[in-house]
């Protein structure tokens, strides 16, 4: 049986100003594609240029990684500084710490 994992995770533009919360299968993979459409207006992320990590939470099942995104967006941006504090006070971007920061192109799965 494989195993799968999924990520909520919260990113911020430079200036640490804008929050983006969201989900996924390989964060990798998101923060590539959140960097290459900095800038764009296609998306929130992109035109706001949120890109930089700051948090992110594992889980086995999609549908608890979907419930606490929703949950986490719900919040207001105090509690959501604080649950990024919980684990991150200092606000470090942490990229690098996930891949080779910056990107150059999409990561294939």
């Amino acid at each position: 049986m494989r195993h799968h994992e999924y990520f909520v995770y919260i990113v911020t533009n430079n200036t640490k100003t804008t929050l983006y919360i969201g989900v996924t299968n390989s964060l990798e993979q998101r923060l590539t594609e959140h960097y290459l459409n900095k800038g764009t207006k296609r998306s929130f992320a992109g035109k706001y240029n949120c890109f930089y990590l700051l948090y992110f939470e594992s889980f086995q099942f999609v549908f608890d990684a979907i419930d606490r995104e929703k949950k986490i967006k719900g919040w207001t941006r105090k509690k959501k500084e604080e649950l990024i504090n919980s684990e991150n006070s200092e606000w470090k971007f942490l990229n690098d710490s996930i891949m080779k920061w910056p990107p150059t192109e999409v990561v294939s799965r």
